[in-house]
């Protein structure tokens, strides 16, 4: 099982949309099980997820107490990709799932404020000894910032090479618990997200399929929190 991890101290980097499209955009290549994680007090994912008509990805309830035995028990049962969301912050809660990953992905939006903060989140992921890679999300077409970004980024560390442009078919497919890749018609947002897929795929590999055992109720959840409604 690959375990991506979704990080960055800053808020509003657009880390909770970048992990519902990865997870679901792994589903569509034949990537296998899919699951979700959100370790994120403010439940984002977990709100998309029970808005979300498609039983896939998996969403997976867990406690940071549990974190590390039920992913473990997500490999037995032969969970191929976890992707995990987490808050903005550099606590020592964020520690603790950054030590299970297997690539770290940070989203950058191409602004003063979220270039300064990268260092901080560099020092951590590098401390714990794990790989991570930059994608510069929530971009804007032709500006001069966005170039900027990609040669700061790509100063600190691995830089994507697909970047994620703002446009408003990310907000309005997560309304309803879709992604761009599921709208009706093809958009440049979804092969954006294609080709950032393919690129983390091809860093860790599809690995081999796992003898797969019936996933274990309590892992599943049953999430009876109340559905966000479109708007």
């Amino acid at each position: 099982m690959h375990v991506l991890v979704v990080a960055s101290r800053k808020g509003g980097s657009g880390k909770t949309t970048l992990a519902g499209h990865l997870a679901v955009q792994a589903e569509r290549r034949g990537a296998g099980r899919v699951a979700l994680i959100d370790t994120d007090p403010q439940g984002s994912l977990a709100d998309w997820w029970n808005a979300r008509s498609a039983p896939t990805p998996l969403f997976v309830a867990t406690t940071l107490a549990t974190l590390t035995a039920d992913v473990a028990r997500l490999r037995l049962h032969g969970v191929d990709w976890l992707v995990v969301d987490t808050p903005p912050a550099l606590s020592a809660e964020v520690s603790d799932v950054i030590r299970l990953a297997d690539l770290v992905v940070v989203p950058t939006r191409p602004s003063p404020h979220d270039l300064r903060s990268i260092g901080a989140t560099v020092e951590l992921v590098e401390d714990l000894g794990k790989p991570l890679v930059f994608v510069v999300n929530g971009a804007a077409h032709r500006a001069r910032i966005t170039d900027e970004a990609v040669t700061v980024l790509s100063q600190h560390g691995t830089l994507a090479p697909s970047i994620v442009h703002q446009r408003v078919d990310f907000a309005g497919s997560m309304i309803d618990g879709r992604t761009v890749m599921e709208v009706p018609g093809s958009s440049k947002s979804a092969d954006e997200i294609e080709r950032l897929w393919d690129y983390v795929a091809a860093r860790l590999g599809a690995g081999p399929a796992l003898n797969r055992l019936p996933l274990a109720p309590a892992l599943a959840d049953t999430n009876e929190t109340e559905q966000v409604s479109p708007s």
